[in-house]
């Protein structure tokens, strides 16, 4: 029978905690504690920062936070000490909730300010704590807390608390690595404006994530509260946490569930052998030094190379089916015909400014289901502009546009997406941790149709033999040239199963043949049902595939109609060519 590795770390967890019934030393029980401990932090970090790439700097505020719940409840209103640790994650996780719902919203505060920012809320955490009554310069002090009796001994006690909150933090950081929303947070962390367009509620998934993060902190904070007796905020709210849990996921590997364990393993190992050999100050040399090796040489740690293979599971193809996804419609033929024509998408008065620059001016536009929409028009005439409007990539700032019975203005681009109106992009955009496969089944478990990983998975293999990727499903996009990487954009779509697609220039940079190709795979697109707006400047394409035509320029639409007589009118021949000067 397999064991999979939640049930691995029940075993590992059983066996550990038979260690303090052979009666070992204090000593030994107590460095274990410590290695729970860090093994905690480091892995409760990870959940935000090492899935979603919002790195912080400010765990150590919420692991104060926790202590001092922990400290303020047992040491002054003498709350039993165990029943301090429900409170002292709920208020970490409310602390970093309340932080992130302000941050979050914020597209600015990513990278470095993201890390800056949560780096001041330690300081400002301590300044309150120090300069009110929770602390008042003096500490807290839990020498007569009565410690409950876990085990045989108090040090016991503090081992069986580290151990079970550990495997606790282990099960919640693989059960997230495992699920939809491990897979959202890990699109955040390759390109965030991407995942939202996919479908990813981006801000729902932070928060959740901030939150459990927090939470774990919050509840180690307490143990150690209780461990180390007197709590001061110098110690408490010190460098020395967040720095020491980044660089114990960064050696262990960030991108996989595991790699905080084993950082965090190695460091407290190899600080322990340096102290107890009295050098100490070689010993932080040599931990700043790995820091310096991991970044320069292994970028994604110990465990780098085993990320991103076991997070989607694979299932045998179902000898039942008959058909591939690209031949199944998305609507009964006789339903498509009885709807064909109708309006699909109509946008009134859009436009949009950046800086400025009007990018759109008062844009109508009307796409009718089943058709092919050509929109072109020069360079910066507001074509993508028009698709990021419609998507939600952008916010419009004056004009409604209504989707089949819903209005989608101001509506955010994941909710847009359920909705059922999928993109691609002019510069393709895949996720680059992950290999084609995970990009394209992305949108089919966010997607309109939301399935479970494994059916989104053999929607992708489907979409991905349609468009001719089916050798590349395990390869990452770089290793993808660019005719490759625009169908993979395709793919990625078309897995979803919108109602509309947008098509933002997927045949420039290509050859004639595959232009060729290329044509032949809208059309089939076209044939199952699909409504499609077609933004293109290979006018050969335009012409062969378009229905209607609608031309913009400098933001406005100069014409529209039938493609033969649209591309003859003065003012197109003049938006392109310019006008004649004697």
């Amino acid at each position: 029978m397999r064991v999979t590795a939640s049930g691995w770390i029940a075993i590992a967890g059983l066996a550990l905690a038979t260690v303090p019934f052979f009666k070992p030393p204090a000593f030994y029980e107590t460095f274990l504690y410590l290695v729970f401990y860090w093994i905690v932090l480091a892995t409760s970090w990870n959940i935000l920062s090492g899935y979603s790439g919002y790195f912080s700097f400010g765990h150590g505020a919420f692991f104060g936070a926790g202590m001092y719940t922990t400290a303020t409840l047992s040491g002054r209103y003498d709350w039993a000490f165990l029943w301090t640790l429900p409170a002292a994650a709920l208020v970490a996780a409310l602390f970093g909730t309340a932080i992130g719902a302000v941050v979050f919203r914020v597209g600015r505060l990513r990278g470095e300010l993201f890390a800056l920012l949560t780096l001041a809320v330690t300081f400002v955490l301590a300044t309150v704590v120090l300069n009110t009554r929770i602390d008042g310069g003096q500490g807290v002090n839990l020498g007569g807390v009565a410690l409950p009796a876990i085990g045989p001994t108090p040090s016991a006690t503090f081992y069986f608390l580290a151990l079970a909150l550990t495997v606790i933090t282990l099960w919640t950081a693989r059960g997230i690595y495992q699920a939809r929303l491990g897979t959202g947070l890990f699109a955040i962390h390759d390109d965030e404006d991407v995942a939202e367009v996919l479908g990813v509620p981006t801000l729902r998934y932070k928060l959740v994530a901030f939150g459990v993060s927090c939470a774990l902190a919050g509840v180690a904070g307490g143990i150690h509260a209780m461990f180390v007796s007197y709590v001061t905020v110098g110690e408490t709210f010190s460098i020395i946490v967040p720095l020491t849990v980044v660089l114990m996921s960064v050696l262990g590997g960030t991108r996989h569930w595991l790699g905080p364990t084993v950082g965090a393993t190695i460091i407290t190992g190899l600080v322990y052998a340096f102290t107890a050999g009295d050098y100490a100050i070689a010993g932080r040399a040599a931990v700043g030094l790995i820091l310096v090796v991991v970044i320069l040489f292994m970028p994604n740690g110990v465990l780098g190379r085993f990320a991103g293979r076991s997070r989607t599971p694979t299932r045998a193809p179902d000898a039942n089916r008959t058909a591939p996804a690209a031949a199944r419609s998305t609507a009964p033929a006789q339903t498509r015909q009885q709807r064909q024509g109708e309006i699909l998408l109509d946008a009134r008065g859009v436009s949009k400014a950046f800086r400025g620059v009007q990018a759109l001016d008062r844009v109508d536009l009307q796409v009718r289901r089943g058709e092919i929409l050509g929109l072109v028009g020069p360079n910066g005439s507001g074509k993508s502009t028009m698709i990021n409007v419609v998507s939600g990539h952008f916010l419009l700032d004056s004009g409604r546009i209504a989707f089949g019975d819903r209005e989608v203005s101001g509506m955010a681009a994941h909710r847009i997406a359920h909705a059922g109106i999928a993109r691609t992009y002019q510069i393709p955009r895949p996720l680059a941790h992950m290999n084609v496969l995970e990009n394209v089944a992305l949108p089919a478990m966010f997607g309109r149709n939301s399935l479970g990983r494994i059916d989104a998975e053999r929607e992708a293999r489907d979409w991905l033999e349609f468009t001719g990727l089916a050798g590349k499903a395990d390869a990452l996009p770089d290793d993808l040239n660019l005719h490759q990487r625009k169908f993979l954009e395709l793919a990625r779509a078309l897995a979803s199963r919108p109602s509309l697609l947008f098509l933002d220039e997927v045949l420039s940079g290509l050859t004639p043949s595959e232009i060729d190709n290329a044509i032949a795979t809208i059309r089939a697109i076209r044939d199952q049902g699909a409504t499609i707006v077609f933004v293109e400047h290979v006018m050969r394409a335009v012409m062969e595939l378009a229905d209607r035509i609608v031309v913009l320029n400098y933001g406005r639409v100069i014409a529209e109609g039938l493609p033969q007589d649209v591309m003859q009118r003065p003012e197109v021949v003049t938006a392109y060519l310019g006008k004649p000067h004697a």
